[in-house]
Protein backbone atom coordinates (compact mmCIF):
# COMPACT_ATOMS: atom_id res chain seq x y z
CA UNK A 1 0.00 0.00 0.00
CA UNK A 2 1.44 3.44 -0.67
CA UNK A 3 1.78 6.01 2.03
CA UNK A 4 -0.81 8.22 2.27
CA UNK A 5 0.24 12.44 2.90
CA UNK A 6 -1.79 14.77 5.22
CA UNK A 7 -2.48 18.08 3.89
CA UNK A 8 -3.57 20.84 6.69
CA UNK A 9 -2.01 24.13 5.86
CA UNK A 10 -3.36 27.04 4.30
CA UNK A 11 -2.04 27.33 0.81
CA UNK A 12 -2.70 29.90 -2.21
CA UNK A 13 -1.85 29.21 -5.95
CA UNK A 14 -1.08 31.83 -8.31
CA UNK A 15 -1.47 30.96 -11.99
CA UNK A 16 1.11 33.41 -14.08
CA UNK A 17 0.59 32.54 -18.34
CA UNK A 18 3.42 33.02 -20.86
CA UNK A 19 3.79 32.21 -24.48
CA UNK A 20 5.49 28.56 -23.67
CA UNK A 21 4.35 27.26 -20.38
CA UNK A 22 2.15 28.06 -17.24
CA UNK A 23 4.23 28.72 -13.85
CA UNK A 24 2.26 28.44 -10.96
CA UNK A 25 3.54 29.96 -7.84
CA UNK A 26 2.04 27.87 -4.54
CA UNK A 27 2.05 29.80 -1.41
CA UNK A 28 1.99 28.50 2.08
CA UNK A 29 3.03 30.32 5.29
CA UNK A 30 6.32 28.25 6.04
CA UNK A 31 7.71 28.01 2.65
CA UNK A 32 6.83 28.20 -1.24
CA UNK A 33 6.97 25.81 -4.27
CA UNK A 34 6.77 26.21 -8.25
CA UNK A 35 5.04 23.99 -10.60
CA UNK A 36 5.68 24.82 -14.35
CA UNK A 37 3.45 22.95 -16.89
CA UNK A 38 3.74 22.39 -20.46
CA UNK A 39 1.97 19.83 -22.61
CA UNK A 40 0.32 18.00 -20.07
CA UNK A 41 3.96 17.65 -17.76
CA UNK A 42 5.04 19.13 -15.26
CA UNK A 43 9.00 20.02 -13.92
CA UNK A 44 8.24 20.78 -9.64
CA UNK A 45 10.64 23.29 -8.02
CA UNK A 46 11.55 22.35 -4.47
CA UNK A 47 8.28 20.46 -2.28
CA UNK A 48 8.52 22.08 0.96
CA UNK A 49 8.89 20.49 4.22
CA UNK A 50 8.68 16.34 4.65
CA UNK A 51 5.06 16.92 6.41
CA UNK A 52 4.25 18.73 3.22
CA UNK A 53 4.44 16.03 0.60
CA UNK A 54 0.76 15.78 0.97
CA UNK A 55 0.34 19.65 0.10
CA UNK A 56 2.62 19.54 -2.77
CA UNK A 57 0.09 16.47 -3.76
CA UNK A 58 -2.59 18.97 -3.57
CA UNK A 59 -1.15 21.53 -5.37
CA UNK A 60 -1.03 19.66 -8.08
CA UNK A 61 -4.48 18.01 -8.32
CA UNK A 62 -5.93 21.46 -7.89
CA UNK A 63 -3.91 22.61 -11.14
CA UNK A 64 -5.49 20.10 -12.79
CA UNK A 65 -2.47 17.43 -12.91
CA UNK A 66 -1.33 14.64 -11.27
CA UNK A 67 2.21 13.42 -9.83
CA UNK A 68 2.62 11.25 -12.38
CA UNK A 69 2.74 14.16 -14.84
CA UNK A 70 5.89 15.43 -13.42
CA UNK A 71 8.53 14.35 -15.80
CA UNK A 72 11.38 16.09 -13.36
CA UNK A 73 12.19 18.52 -10.20
CA UNK A 74 14.82 20.91 -9.38
CA UNK A 75 16.12 21.94 -6.13
CA UNK A 76 17.25 25.72 -5.35
CA UNK A 77 19.00 24.18 -2.19
CA UNK A 78 18.91 21.13 -0.32
CA UNK A 79 17.80 22.67 3.18
CA UNK A 80 14.85 20.26 4.67
CA UNK A 81 12.01 22.82 4.01
CA UNK A 82 12.93 22.83 0.19
CA UNK A 83 13.95 18.94 -0.11
CA UNK A 84 11.77 17.34 2.87
CA UNK A 85 8.17 16.68 0.86
CA UNK A 86 10.44 16.65 -2.50
CA UNK A 87 12.41 13.72 -1.09
CA UNK A 88 9.27 11.59 -0.05
CA UNK A 89 7.75 12.69 -3.48
CA UNK A 90 10.65 11.01 -5.49
CA UNK A 91 10.60 8.31 -3.66
CA UNK A 92 7.03 7.34 -4.24
CA UNK A 93 6.83 8.53 -8.17
CA UNK A 94 10.37 7.91 -9.25
CA UNK A 95 11.04 11.35 -10.80
CA UNK A 96 14.69 12.46 -10.95
CA UNK A 97 15.47 15.62 -8.98
CA UNK A 98 18.28 18.45 -10.86
CA UNK A 99 20.56 20.95 -8.94
CA UNK A 100 23.58 22.55 -9.12
CA UNK A 101 26.43 20.20 -8.91
CA UNK A 102 28.19 22.00 -6.14
CA UNK A 103 24.65 21.26 -3.83
CA UNK A 104 24.43 16.96 -4.88
CA UNK A 105 26.49 16.22 -2.18
CA UNK A 106 24.25 18.34 0.22
CA UNK A 107 21.29 16.57 -0.74
CA UNK A 108 22.59 13.32 -0.47
CA UNK A 109 23.61 14.50 2.99
CA UNK A 110 27.49 13.34 2.55
CA UNK A 111 27.71 16.88 4.58
CA UNK A 112 24.61 19.20 5.73
CA UNK A 113 24.47 23.05 5.82
CA UNK A 114 21.96 23.94 8.05
CA UNK A 115 20.88 26.29 11.09
CA UNK A 116 20.88 24.17 14.54
CA UNK A 117 20.51 25.28 18.03
CA UNK A 118 23.29 27.23 18.69
CA UNK A 119 22.54 29.37 15.30
CA UNK A 120 18.58 30.21 16.57
CA UNK A 121 20.05 31.00 19.98
CA UNK A 122 20.58 35.03 19.16
CA UNK A 123 16.32 34.70 18.66
CA UNK A 124 15.37 32.24 22.11
CA UNK A 125 13.62 35.47 23.20
CA UNK A 126 11.28 36.37 20.72
CA UNK A 127 7.74 35.58 19.54
CA UNK A 128 9.08 35.12 16.14
CA UNK A 129 11.03 32.54 17.00
CA UNK A 130 8.75 30.27 19.17
CA UNK A 131 5.90 30.94 16.29
CA UNK A 132 8.10 29.57 13.47
CA UNK A 133 8.95 26.51 15.40
CA UNK A 134 5.84 25.87 17.09
CA UNK A 135 4.13 25.85 12.95
CA UNK A 136 7.53 23.67 11.15
CA UNK A 137 8.16 21.59 14.12
CA UNK A 138 5.26 19.30 13.34
CA UNK A 139 6.21 19.62 9.93
CA UNK A 140 10.10 17.98 10.01
CA UNK A 141 11.82 21.13 10.58
CA UNK A 142 14.44 18.74 12.50
CA UNK A 143 14.73 16.04 9.64
CA UNK A 144 18.38 15.56 8.24
CA UNK A 145 17.17 13.18 5.82
CA UNK A 146 18.27 13.56 2.00
CA UNK A 147 17.05 12.51 -1.52
CA UNK A 148 18.00 8.94 -2.41
CA UNK A 149 19.43 10.40 -5.52
CA UNK A 150 20.31 13.77 -6.81
CA UNK A 151 21.56 15.00 -10.58
CA UNK A 152 23.71 17.52 -11.81
CA UNK A 153 21.83 19.68 -14.22
CA UNK A 154 22.59 18.00 -17.39
CA UNK A 155 23.46 20.88 -19.64
CA UNK A 156 20.94 22.89 -20.70
CA UNK A 157 18.13 21.71 -18.88
CA UNK A 158 15.04 19.76 -21.52
CA UNK A 159 12.02 20.04 -18.56
CA UNK A 160 8.21 21.35 -18.84
CA UNK A 161 8.61 24.94 -18.83
CA UNK A 162 11.81 25.66 -19.74
CA UNK A 163 13.59 26.48 -16.34
CA UNK A 164 17.25 28.46 -16.72
CA UNK A 165 19.21 27.89 -13.53
CA UNK A 166 20.79 31.15 -12.16
CA UNK A 167 24.11 30.63 -10.08
CA UNK A 168 23.13 32.13 -6.71
CA UNK A 169 25.70 30.04 -4.18
CA UNK A 170 26.15 31.70 -0.36
CA UNK A 171 23.10 30.63 1.19
CA UNK A 172 24.74 27.14 0.62
CA UNK A 173 27.31 26.05 -1.50
CA UNK A 174 25.25 25.40 -4.51
CA UNK A 175 22.27 27.55 -4.14
CA UNK A 176 20.83 27.66 -7.72
CA UNK A 177 17.77 29.86 -9.16
CA UNK A 178 15.68 29.50 -11.88
CA UNK A 179 14.39 31.86 -14.63
CA UNK A 180 11.25 30.84 -15.73
CA UNK A 181 7.78 32.22 -17.68
CA UNK A 182 9.84 33.74 -20.61
CA UNK A 183 12.49 35.19 -18.09
CA UNK A 184 9.71 37.21 -17.02
CA UNK A 185 9.90 35.49 -13.09
CA UNK A 186 12.57 34.57 -11.11
CA UNK A 187 12.30 31.86 -8.69
CA UNK A 188 14.91 32.73 -6.02
CA UNK A 189 14.62 30.56 -3.59
CA UNK A 190 16.49 31.82 -0.22
CA UNK A 191 18.52 33.90 -2.25
CA UNK A 192 16.38 36.69 -2.11
CA UNK A 193 13.13 36.28 -0.18
CA UNK A 194 9.91 38.31 0.10
CA UNK A 195 9.79 37.75 4.23
CA UNK A 196 10.20 35.20 7.12
CA UNK A 197 8.67 33.97 9.94
CA UNK A 198 11.75 34.54 11.64
CA UNK A 199 11.95 38.26 10.15
CA UNK A 200 10.09 41.88 10.95
CA UNK A 201 10.73 43.13 7.70
CA UNK A 202 8.25 42.90 5.03
CA UNK A 203 9.20 42.83 1.43
CA UNK A 204 12.00 41.90 -0.28
CA UNK A 205 15.08 40.63 2.10
CA UNK A 206 18.18 38.75 2.61
CA UNK A 207 17.39 35.98 4.67
CA UNK A 208 18.06 36.36 7.96
CA UNK A 209 21.79 35.84 8.73
CA UNK A 210 21.25 32.79 11.07
CA UNK A 211 20.00 30.68 8.03
CA UNK A 212 23.10 31.69 5.80
CA UNK A 213 26.01 29.58 5.08
CA UNK A 214 28.04 31.92 3.75
CA UNK A 215 26.71 35.40 3.95
CA UNK A 216 29.44 37.51 2.06
CA UNK A 217 28.76 34.79 -1.17
CA UNK A 218 24.96 35.22 -0.68
CA UNK A 219 25.35 39.37 -0.94
CA UNK A 220 27.34 38.47 -4.12
CA UNK A 221 24.81 36.65 -5.53
CA UNK A 222 21.88 39.25 -4.82
CA UNK A 223 23.59 41.90 -6.37
CA UNK A 224 23.87 39.42 -9.27
CA UNK A 225 19.91 39.78 -9.59
CA UNK A 226 20.38 43.72 -10.03
CA UNK A 227 20.65 42.95 -13.91
CA UNK A 228 18.02 40.37 -14.34
CA UNK A 229 15.10 41.91 -16.39
CA UNK A 230 12.28 39.70 -14.51
CA UNK A 231 9.30 41.18 -13.05
CA UNK A 232 8.19 38.74 -10.98
CA UNK A 233 9.87 37.67 -7.34
CA UNK A 234 8.68 33.61 -6.52
CA UNK A 235 11.09 33.43 -3.43
CA UNK A 236 10.93 30.79 -1.18
CA UNK A 237 9.52 32.35 1.81
CA UNK A 238 6.85 35.23 1.79
CA UNK A 239 4.26 36.12 -0.74
CA UNK A 240 4.81 36.71 -4.94
CA UNK A 241 6.50 39.80 -5.18
CA UNK A 242 5.30 41.79 -8.27
CA UNK A 243 7.64 44.38 -8.93
CA UNK A 244 11.17 44.53 -10.82
CA UNK A 245 13.56 41.50 -9.74
CA UNK A 246 16.52 44.10 -9.85
CA UNK A 247 14.79 47.07 -7.49
CA UNK A 248 13.85 44.48 -5.48
CA UNK A 249 17.70 42.63 -5.08
CA UNK A 250 18.94 46.60 -4.68
CA UNK A 251 16.40 46.59 -1.74
CA UNK A 252 17.35 43.95 0.15
CA UNK A 253 21.11 45.18 -0.47
CA UNK A 254 20.52 48.24 1.36
CA UNK A 255 18.57 47.34 4.75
Amino acid sequence: MRPSFRTARPMEITRLDADSATTYFVHTDVVNWVLLEQNGELTLIDGGYPGQAGQVIESINRIGRRPEDIRGALLTHAHVDHLGGLAKLQARYGFPVYMDPVEVDHALRHHLQQANALDLAPLVGTRRLWSWLAKTTPLGVLSRAGLSAAESFPGKLDLPGSPVPVASHGHTDGHSSYLVGDGRALVSGDALVSGHEVSAIVGPQCIPSLFQHDEATARRSVERFTELDAELLLAGHGPLYRGSVADAAHRALAL
